[in-house]
């Protein structure tokens, strides 16, 4: 793991409070989508299948500072779309690294070096870059060729100005052990990037291609794979253990989807920033007239083949929070990573 120490320990902090308050449902990270638009056609992904009327829509930086504010989760990750194409994606950074949260701003990295000079490192920001996969892999998967090379170079040039970088990670039907070990091998040691986030992908219902989304089984075997020999032990990985060891079939959770709520044009988007069942006008709103009791594996049937971070992470990381072993467990895996960056 290599989630930075002032983020563990922040983060830490916040939950013992939302604890202690009695909140059974709050937030730790904020999808925060300021467009949709995007200047990739990925065949994973549903967001960009929406009319031409909705992708031209903007969030201004004072809308987005609201939904954080409203919101309160000490997390935001700023999504999309691709945020760099946001005329004003800069002043929607400052202004939510000035009420120091820690922000991670996605991207496919194709306007990363134009882009550069608008941001100033800090210890609360981090370029979020997707790489699915090596060379071949990712190209086919964005469906464009030198996707791949751009995106390393930016990062390279990113970490050379002082920046945070991590990566973003989707794995998909056409990937399996061997190349789950390659690409975070070569990310991790011959790209140094500070940390990886991964996934299996979710079959959203708008993307293009719907026959590659890996089911429970096929995640938990090649996860089970990849991470054999302690290998996930090496990986500077952006993730609770217990987070992994559900990848790996060796514990389960329920959906916790109401700790990851996304906020975009078209509102707080229910119930996670994967589906969406209608949108409410407020986060209030989305909390309390939620049926959250009925998604989830074995509730819904769109979530069957869903093991995605944004509904499991957090219940891995209040899991975590409840057990003495585990955060000691997660402790020393946050030192670990930081003293090998």
């Amino acid at each position: 793991m290599a989630i930075t120490l002032r983020q563990n320990f922040q983060i830490a902090a916040y939950i013992i409070q939302q604890q202690l308050k009695g909140r059974e449902k709050f937030p730790l990270v904020l999808q925060l989508e300021p467009l949709y638009q995007c200047n990739l056609a990925c065949a994973g992904c549903g967001k960009i299948q929406h009319p031409d009327d909705i992708l031209a829509r903007r969030l201004s930086v004072q809308q987005c500072i609201d939904a954080v504010e409203e919101c309160g989760a000490p997390i935001i990750s700023i999504a999309g779309g691709e945020p760099l194409i946001h005329r004003e994606i800069d002043q929607i950074v400052a202004a939510l690294l000035e009420r120091k949260r820690f922000v991670y701003l996605c991207t496919n990295a194709i306007l990363m070096s134009k882009k550069l000079a608008l941001f100033k490192p800090s210890p609360y920001f981090s370029w979020s870059v997707h790489i699915d996969g090596l060379r071949e892999r990712h190209d086919q998967s964005v469906d464009r060729q030198g996707v791949f090379d751009k995106a390393i170079e930016a990062i390279k040039e990113a970490q050379q100005r002082g920046f945070r970088v991590t990566t973003n990670t989707t794995f998909f039907m056409q990937d399996d052990a061997a190349s789950i070990r390659d690409v975070l091998d070569f990310l991790n040691d011959e790209v140094h990037v500070d940390a990886m986030q991964i996934s299996p992908g979710y079959a959203y219902e708008k993307a293009p291609d719907q026959e590659h989304f890996l089911g429970v089984e096929r995640t938990r075997g090649i996860f089970r794979q990849a991470f054999a020999d302690g290998k996930r032990k090496k990986w500077r990985l952006n993730h609770s253990p217990l987070f992994l060891d559900f990848l790996e079939g060796k514990v389960d959770f329920s959906c916790t989807a109401w700790s990851i709520p996304s906020y975009s044009v078209l509102g707080w988007q229910r119930p996670c920033y994967l589906m969406a069942d209608g949108y409410a006008s407020s986060y209030k709103e989305l909390i309390e007239q939620t049926a959250w009791e009925q998604y989830g594996r074995g509730k819904d049937p769109r979530c069957a083949n869903c093991m995605a971070h944004c509904g499991y992470e957090p219940s891995a990381v209040n899991a975590t929070m409840k057990s003495p072993r585990e955060s000691l467990r997660a402790t020393v895996d946050v030192i670990r990573g930081n003293l090998h960056l």
